[in-house]
């Protein structure tokens, strides 16, 4: 089959080389002038990247995609042990080991956590285990842990929510971070370890896919309409295809579908965002005390953490502080002016440090709301879509994006042409 996937993100990406490996025909139509999507080295601008991105053990998909790729992730990404150390604090740190083994010698011994606060944490994880980590679509994740410790809340969940999820406790679901937590704390050894870039962001995925699909690539063309049948109508003209991938994001998939399936296009429209702001500070001859660091988030305080990119192999002296949720902080304007302020009350500095570069992207994640209604990947016999945001049991992370480009390649694959592509299954992210 000749196939066009629309967007080159991690899921597009993905999508692609999955196709290919199938051994169909395949172009990429990628508006900007580089692939990643908004996991990327800034364009012109290879020493920063689009946003401080991590990834951990449990990304399979993702790891795989990269070793596919001929990219070794022992040589491009920093493999740590789950520890969320504040200033001055060790916090939770989690040995290596089984899973329930390191998670239970990791919470007995944080020693910065009462007694009670251990007991509670444990007697709470080991019901949501009984549970199969399963609970009501419609509970927040405030809600869910409500009757934890206040320091477990302060410590651990809150900033694990707002860390995977992008969306504050208190209207996050609660059935998507509980299959967070599933997967990274008790899924296999090494699977809550987390994996920190080393190198441009863009060495990861964006740059080894450009190379591999090569001339298959159509870099600074937006696909302007689909005509069923199908055919892409881009900047440059138009193209006959069997099938078409929608890689791009909801806001463009939703666009370009609204004639063609606008049941699904509504769903899509329907999603709200989170915004995700990066703020770069630089100090000349500063160092953290560890490779990242947690930090309590608070009314004058929007970071909940930082990174040291002199210790990643990056730029020494310039530190990226990441705050997620950051809606307010968008809305108040003065993010940048806040984090510096916060860094300079909570860490210590060889020379004052200074703001380097602000980055903002307002449209980071979808809201992952309790009870949200996400699209499907399947939208109509020969049309598929591929993003962190479809239908599936993950929030919006690279791993997301990689397993719905691989279910949106397997739904194409399984389509049968002769029958207008209509689906043998409908597969999930």
């Amino acid at each position: 089959m000749k196939v066009a996937v629309v967007g080159g993100g991690w899921a597009g990406i993905a999508t692609a080389v999955s196709l290919v490996d199938a051994g169909h025909e395949v172009v990429v139509f990628e508006m900007a002038p580089q692939l990643g999507g908004r996991a990327r080295s800034v364009a012109g601008r290879p020493d920063y990247d689009n946003g401080q991105h991590i990834l951990i053990g449990a990304y399979r998909d993702s790891l795989a995609l990269m070793r596919r790729l001929g990219v070794d992730p022992d040589l491009v990404l920093q493999r740590l042990p789950l520890a969320l150390p504040y200033p001055g604090e060790p916090g939770l740190r989690l040995p290596p080991g089984a899973p329930l083994v390191a998670f239970t010698r990791g919470v007995l011994g944080h020693a910065g956590w009462p007694l009670r606060a251990r007991l509670g944490l444990l007697a709470a994880a080991g019901g949501w285990l009984l549970r199969g980590f399963r609970c009501d679509a419609g509970l927040s994740v405030a809600a869910l842990c409500a009757a934890l410790p206040h320091e477990v809340k302060r410590d651990l969940i809150e900033p694990l929510c707002v860390a995977a999820l992008n969306t504050p406790a208190p209207q996050a679901s609660a059935r998507v971070f509980l299959r967070v937590l599933k997967d990274a704390l008790f899924s296999g050894a090494g699977s809550a370890d987390l994996l920190l870039p080393k190198r441009p962001l863009s060495d990861l995925l964006a740059g080894p896919a450009a190379a591999w699909l090569g001339p298959r690539l159509r870099l600074g063309q937006r696909v302007q309409r689909l005509e069923p049948g199908w055919r892409v109508h881009g900047d440059k003209g138009s193209e006959a295809f069997d099938a078409v991938v929608l890689a791009c994001t909801s806001v463009e998939a939703a666009r370009l579908a609204a004639d063609i399936a606008p049941a699904w296009s509504a769903t899509a429209q329907g999603l709200g965002f989170e915004p995700i702001v990066t703020v770069y500070l630089h100090s000349t001859g500063s160092a953290l005390p560890s490779p990242m660091l947690a930090l309590r988030e608070g009314p004058d305080a929007p970071a909940q953490f930082a990174f040291d990119q002199g210790a990643l192999g990056g730029a020494p002296g310039r530190f990226a502080f990441v705050v997620s949720g950051a809606a307010p902080w968008v809305a108040r304007g003065d993010c940048g002016e806040a984090v510096l302020a916060q860094a300079l009350r909570e860490l210590r500095w060889a020379t004052p440090p200074v703001i380097d570069k602000v980055l903002t992207e307002k449209r980071a994640t979808f809201a992952c709301t309790p009870g949200l209604r996400r699209p499907p990947a399947f939208i109509a016999p020969g049309l598929w879509a591929a993003g962190d945001y479809v239908d599936g049991p993950y929030p919006a992370t690279l791993e997301g994006a990689v397993r719905a480009g691989r279910a949106a390649a397997q739904g194409v694959a399984g389509a049968n042409p002769a029958t207008s592509g209509s689906p043998t299954s409908s597969p999930r992210a």
